[in-house]
């Protein structure tokens, strides 16, 4: 059950907004036993970021929530999934992007929690 949160400080187009759905659809599979299946998705545009008091480059903030945990090595391959795919749909470098994690250990869906 993830959720993605994608901030960016640049607009998103439908058909690009469509493109970043499919694109984490497939990356969320990264992380073991999570599939595009369950994932839900948010995406917030021209957001006012800034980083290292500059807010004039493209930036992301991505924050990744599941139910559940994985190992550090899934982490790693799942950010940089995500960098590259902000580079390549939005020309946001790597260096520009957060992502964080966070572990949920209650998750309600349906009426009911896990």
């Amino acid at each position: 059950m993830p959720f993605i949160h994608t901030r960016v400080n640049r607009p998103i187009d439908q058909e690009t907004e469509k493109i970043l759905s499919q694109q984490l659809g497939e990356a969320i599979s990264l992380l073991p036993g999570k599939s595009e299946s369950w994932l839900m998705l948010q995406f917030e545009d021209n957001c006012r970021l800034y980083f290292k008091g500059d807010c004039q480059k493209p930036l992301a903030f991505v924050n990744v929530k599941l139910f559940g945990a994985a190992d550090e090595a899934a982490y790693e391959k799942l950010t940089a999934e995500i960098c590259r795919i902000l580079q390549d749909t939005l020309s946001i470098a790597p260096a520009q992007v957060y992502v964080q994690y966070d572990e949920i250990d209650h998750w309600g869906w349906n009426g009911s929690n896990f």
